[in-house]
């Protein structure tokens, strides 16, 4: 019971963190709009508070990660929730973009926690062999959130999304309360061992490549998202196709598929007892999906490109299987503070993909920028996979020295 507490409360937390990572790129225009920015002023303060946001993101990564391994994992699942809450109540009311922009950095701050707090929490909670189960129904079950973001912002003022966001928080919060702590955290704070040092991941040179490998494994998830679906448009039309897509909705197809994919890849590690078969498998499915996407002929209808963003999405949900390897590569002590910064590492590589991509588009051109980009990231997160402990059914009970 106690196990699956935890696991119903992190899927709800990472739901609420998908919620408002989409939200802001839905409402990026709306909210502007009626705070007095004109129409050639939207792009660059758009990308500014985008910019805001992961930024708090990287900076809660490392806080949440460390309070994670010092205070225990329960102190980093009510502390992030009840920022991020109080931030979305408060950007609700915002009236200008120095304000705004300083919100969505403290919302990124609380956000930061939830996700890699829930998993280690959830791993330690439960059996060696039965882990992936719960890690793989939180990092899947938390994705609709996209969902739920698009059809608020779709339906509601800007406000009253990021009010409803906020809301969401606080009720989660309560919950919470039934939500019991980390055994293996208990032990850990009787033994004389340093707990949440970050920089004791990059004290060893075999320890700061497995840190930076589960990392780089991770970089297409984020590939996909942040290129080829966020650009539809701008790839839609160099496509040739007769009506451009829409991102909005793009991105929401996408997100169904990386629930389904999040399923089938958690699921298959199960069955296969083996998390790096998994991953290599999903990594040959995302080359292959890339292939189908910027192999389109012109003249494709929007139908056709949208499934194909839905398509994408399948096979990147092994996202779900990353955060579980982060979980099972780390000792007690440092477990937290791996699984917190690491995914928010590599959404903040978006932002390195992205740069790179406009770079690459100028002598290449926006498909060749992509691919160029695409191939690199998936050659990198190979290589990574390749040098990775197989860590199904690893005991979790041991420290870092």
């Amino acid at each position: 019971m106690t196990a699956g507490l935890a696991v119903l409360a992190a899927a709800l937390g990472y739901f609420v963190d998908i919620y408002d990572l989409i939200l802001l790129s839905n409402l990026r225009s709306r909210s502007l709009t009626p705070i007095g920015l004109t129409q050639s002023e939207l792009l660059d303060d758009g990308v500014r508070l985008l910019n805001f946001q992961m930024f708090g993101m990287l900076v809660g990564g490392i806080l949440w990660g460390v309070l994670g391994d010092r205070r225990g994992r329960i102190s980093v699942l009510f502390g992030s929730i009840l920022l991020y809450s109080l931030a979305n109540l408060a950007n609700a009311a915002v009236q200008t973009v120095p304000a705004y922009a300083m919100l969505r950095f403290v919302a990124g701050v609380g956000l930061a926690g939830e996700l890699g707090a829930g998993i280690t929490l959830v791993s330690e909670l439960m059996g060696r062999h039965t882990r992936g189960y719960g890690t793989t129904l939180v990092a899947s079950l938390g994705i609709p959130g996209a969902v739920a973001a698009y059809g608020v912002a779709e339906s509601f003022d800007w406000r009253v999304a990021y009010v409803v966001g906020g809301v969401l928080g606080l009720l989660l919060l309560a919950f919470r309360v039934t939500v019991r702590e980390s055994g293996m955290f208990q032990t850990v704070k009787t033994l004389q061992v340093a707990r949440g040092n970050f920089f004791a991941l990059f004290a060893r040179r075999q320890r700061a490549w497995r840190y930076l490998a589960v990392i780089l494994v991770a970089c297409p998830c984020w590939f996909v998202v942040g290129i080829p679906v966020t650009f539809a448009p701008e790839f839609g039309k160099a496509l040739g196709m007769p009506v451009l897509p829409n991102a909005g909705r793009a991105v929401m197809l996408c997100y169904i598929g990386i629930t389904l994919g999040g399923l089938v890849s958690g699921f298959l590690s199960q069955l296969l007892r083996s998390r790096k078969r998994v991953l290599a498998i999903f990594l040959g499915l995302t080359a292959a999906g890339c292939g189908v996407y910027f192999g389109l002929g012109a003249g494709r209808s929007l139908t056709w490109f949208y499934w194909v963003c839905f398509g994408l999405g399948i096979p990147i949900g092994y996202w779900a299987v990353f955060m579980t390897a982060v979980a099972e590569q780390f000792g007690t002590n440092l477990r937290a503070t791996a699984a917190t910064t690491a995914p928010n590492f590599v959404r903040g590589a978006t932002v390195l993909m992205t740069s790179a991509f406009r770079v690459a588009k100028g002598p290449l051109g926006i498909l060749g920028g992509g691919i160029a980009v695409g191939v690199a990231v998936l050659l990198l997160a190979g290589i990574s996979v390749a040098t990775l402990e197989e860590t199904y059914g690893k005991d979790l009970d041991f420290v870092e020295e």
